[in-house]
Order: structure tokens, then C-alpha cells, then sequence
């Protein structure tokens, strides 16, 4: 009979489960979505990639909670807040093409600082999800985390090398996400990186022009 029938409350755990992992599911395939947009944005330089670049991370809050992923979810938090910096640099600011600002590589001077930066930001987020939280993937989720937020602040000042770094930080998360079972995220990302080659590429045709 136990094999037959199972407890009415463990049929309502399950399917509570089952409809919250879905509610999960559709949000990653909503951030997936509008992630794609964001690749030919940012492919084309447009200044639109940054209204995407607010909507992405504002529904995959939800999905790396649930995954666990403490530092992602810390970073769509900086992501909106850098989606409006870039923006406004692009629009109004040193990157603007009205202000006479061009995609350019990155100033020597910057580098070793962000160098510094990055390794920081990786030690201390790493040491701080290893210490207190329940992340099973502590120093990987810090590793991406750090890449991206560096990357993040180039694509605002238009470097582009920023290219090189972000496709570094798309191999390890589609790894990362791939192990976390977040398929259409790390697909996503696998994508990411393949036209980040071409976005570089697009982009130093378009800094010669």
C-alpha cells in the first residue's frame, strides 16, 4: 500500500516544488530571452544594450537565489545600478559619440589597477560565500563575479578589450551554470562567449572607422 498511495501532504510538497521550480524556469527563459537581445545590442554597439542590460539581471535575481548563487544574484543588483552609469556615459558623458568619445583599448595606466581590483573583489567575495553561505560553489561563483564587474565597468567607458574579459567570464559561467543545472543560462552564456570573438572583432572595425 505504501508503494501505492502517496501522503496527500507529500503530493502537495512535490507539486509546490514542481510549480515554484517552473515559476524558476520561465524566469530563466524570460532572462534568456532578453539576454540575446542584449548580445546584438552590445554587438552593434547600440546604446540600447543598457535598457536590456537592466531587465536581464532583474529577473535572474529570482533564478540564482534559488540556485544559490549569492555573488550572481549580488551582482544583477550591481549590474542595474552599472546598466544606468553606462548609460548615462555613453548618452551623456566621456563615452558619448556627441562628446567626441570612441571605443578605445584600454589606457595603460588602468590596467594594473583593475588587475588589482579583480583579484580583490575574487578574495573577498570567494572568502565571504566559503564563510557564510550555503554556496557549494564559493570560489567559482566569486571568479565570475570579479570578471564581470571589471568587464562590466570597461564596457561602460567603451574599452575594447572589454571584450577579452568578458569572454574569459562566459566560459567559466557556462561551466558554472551547466553544473548548477541552469541549462538555458549556461547555453546562453556559451553564446555569449562565441559572439564576444565576433563583437571583438566588430568593435575594432568600428574603432578604425
Amino acid at each position: 500500500m505504501c508503494g501505492t498511495f502517496a501522503h496527500p501532504l507529500k503530493i502537495n510538497v512535490i507539486l509546490s516544488d514542481y510549480c515554484y521550480f517552473c515559476g524558476m524556469n520561465y524566469l530563466e527563459i524570460a532572462g534568456t530571452a532578453v539576454g540575446v537581445i542584449y548580445l546584438w545590442l552590445e554587438y552593434r554597439a547600440s546604446a540600447w544594450l543598457w535598457l536590456a542590460s537592466i531587465v536581464m539581471p532583474a529577473l535572474y535575481i529570482g533564478v540564482y537565489y534559488k540556485a544559490g548563487l549569492y555573488a550572481d544574484l549580488g551582482i544583477s543588483i550591481y549590474y542595474i545600478i552599472a546598466s544606468v552609469y553606462g548609460a548615462a556615459c555613453w548618452l551623456w558623458g566621456h563615452s558619448a559619440p556627441e562628446n567626441s568619445g570612441r571605443i578605445t583599448h584600454t589606457p595603460r595606466r588602468v590596467v594594473m589597477p583593475l588587475l588589482w581590483v579583480g583579484a580583490t573583489i575574487f578574495i573577498v567575495i570567494g572568502y565571504i560565500l566559503s564563510r557564510c553561505t550555503d554556496s557549494t560553489v564559493p570560489w567559482a561563483d566569486a571568479f565570475t563575479t570579479a570578471l564581470s564587474i571589471v568587464a562590466m565597468w570597461m564596457l561602460a567607458r567603451k574599452y575594447l578589450e572589454q571584450w577579452v574579459v568578458w569572454i574569459a567570464a562566459d566560459v567559466a559561467c557556462t561551466a558554472l551554470y551547466a553544473y548548477k543545472g541552469l541549462w538555458f543560462t549556461s547555453g546562453l552564456y556559451l553564446a555569449y562567449a562565441v559572439i564576444a570573438v565576433f563583437g571583438f572583432r566588430k568593435w575594432k572595425v568600428l574603432m578604425n572607422e
